[in-house]
């Protein structure tokens, strides 16, 4: 398993992204010692060229028989030949110095290099210049440069080995973060496969130090995380439809096989048939908003979205369930923010939405209860918050009744198919906004707060 790993480490990004800097590395480590060889070899031998020069115009200023007399001096300085000065007559043979003749060379007074057997020595590279005097005798005048050509050696001996040595431990770290990537991506494949394979609550795994793979792993587990609410949502819709839908059906069909076996009067007859349209009315009235909801989910109105104010909403709500409120003699209160609160949505989508929440507040609050609808604004926030004085909702059905079709025990005799929390719901998410319960002690607080838009 482990080679098997290992044979697929160059075909990993980490792996082929160190190379690449490993590459540029080494391009940019040639590219400095280069210029460091260049400079510092240059400076060596410019060095030896002004000794020489310097050495030119010393003998050149000097009469014939001082300079004669100084190269023999300097030729006795000089046992190990390390800077074999030599004169040499008209006629090329040498009068004073090591040389035996000339050396060849190109241009008279510039620097040339050749190979020279020192008496008693080993061949040794000499740097020198040849400079013509005015008595029509020839001066020679060198420099041992072996000592520079080993520090050129010993140069390019570091060079060799230095990016040797870096391309070894470049490629090691390009395995090593290419098998440590190959094995990271090993888990989040398994993890994958067992997703794939029906395990909808695995999770990939995050390591936490917020890389890229972490990133990535973040986004999919909150996708993860949307279908899995999406199938208990379509399971729980699936039971619900079969559950809540079950009694009204039983109820037609029961009504059609009287009204077939009983000899019955036109008025009953017609009465049976009325029976019959409700309850199939009902039944159309439920599947509409469940096709609502998935329109809504699917995101098929995010074209109409604009700015909105959320107090022309409360304030439009508060003003259409007033006399439904008045009827039961329920103190309706609407307070709006103190600056505009402004949100990007659809305007329908969220009075529908606000008319759902004080629909629901007024049905659970009691006779000469209160309800309160109030706009919440901020720099950052915008939101609605509909409050009532009624039972509440137990901390246990808090998540389940916002599913579709759910009704808890406290509504199961009124009227209503289950689907407006739903619908709600569909549409905070739509318009990335959160949608909390609270106890408002007594009663129940609905918070519906969004991202505030710009004015």
């Amino acid at each position: 398993m482990f080679f098997a790993r290992l044979s697929d480490v160059p075909r990993t990004i980490s792996f082929r992204t160190a190379l690449i800097f490993l590459a540029l590395f080494i391009c940019s480590f040639l590219a400095l010692f280069g210029y460091i060889y260049w400079q510092t070899t240059g400076y060596l031998l410019k060095e030896v060229d002004g000794e020489l020069y310097r050495a030119i115009d010393v003998r050149s200023r000097q009469t014939g028989p001082i300079r004669l007399q100084e190269m023999l001096d300097h030729s006795k300085g000089d046992p190990n030949n390390l800077a074999p000065f030599t004169l040499f007559d008209a006629s090329g043979n040498p009068t004073a110095g090591p040389m035996k003749t000339i050396p060849k060379f190109g241009t008279l007074d510039q620097p040339h290099e050749f190979s020279w057997s020192a008496p008693g020595g080993h061949d040794r590279p000499v740097r020198f210049i040849v400079h013509r005097l005015d008595d029509g005798s020839t001066l020679v005048v060198a420099e041992d440069i072996h000592d520079i050509r080993e520090f050129h050696e010993l140069l390019m001996n570091a060079l060799i080995s230095g990016g040797s040595l870096l391309i070894l431990v470049g490629l090691i770290g390009a395995v090593a973060l290419g098998y440590s990537a190959r094995r990271r991506l090993d888990v989040l494949t398994r993890s994958i496969r067992r997703i794939v394979a029906g395990d909808l609550g695995r999770r990939l795994p995050i390591r936490g130090n917020g890389d890229d793979i972490d990133r990535l792993s973040d986004v999919v587990n909150g996708m993860l995380d949307a279908i899995e609410r999406l199938m208990g949502e379509l399971k729980g819709v699936c039971d619900d439809i079969a559950h809540d839908l079950r009694t009204p059906l039983t109820r037609l069909i029961g009504g059609l096989e009287r009204a077939r076996r009983h000899r019955l009067s036109e008025s009953e007859y017609l009465e049976a048939v009325d029976e019959a349209l409700d309850e199939a009315k009902g039944m159309m009235q439920t599947f509409r908003a469940l096709l609502r909801i998935s329109q809504i989910e699917a995101g098929a109105r995010r074209s109409n979205f604009s700015t909105v104010d959320l107090n022309k909403i409360g304030a439009d709500v508060e003003e259409l369930f007033e006399p439904l409120a008045e009827e039961r003699d329920i103190r309706l209160e609407f307070v709006a923010a103190g600056r505009p609160a402004l949100v990007l949505g659809d305007p329908q989508l969220l009075f529908d939405a606000t008319c759902n929440l004080l629909d629901n507040a007024l049905k659970f609050a009691p006779d000469k209860g209160r309800v309160e609808v109030r706009v919440i604004a901020d720099s950052t926030r915008s939101g609605l918050s509909i409050s009532d004085n009624g039972p509440g909702i137990p901390a246990e059905e808090r998540e389940s009744v916002f599913r579709r079709l759910y009704r808890g025990e406290a509504s199961r005799n009124m009227p209503g198919n289950g689907l407006g929390l739903s619908m709600v719901s569909a549409v905070a998410r739509l318009h990335d906004m959160s949608l909390e319960i609270h106890d408002a002690r007594p009663g129940c607080r609905m918070e519906m707060m969004g991202k505030a838009a710009p004015q």
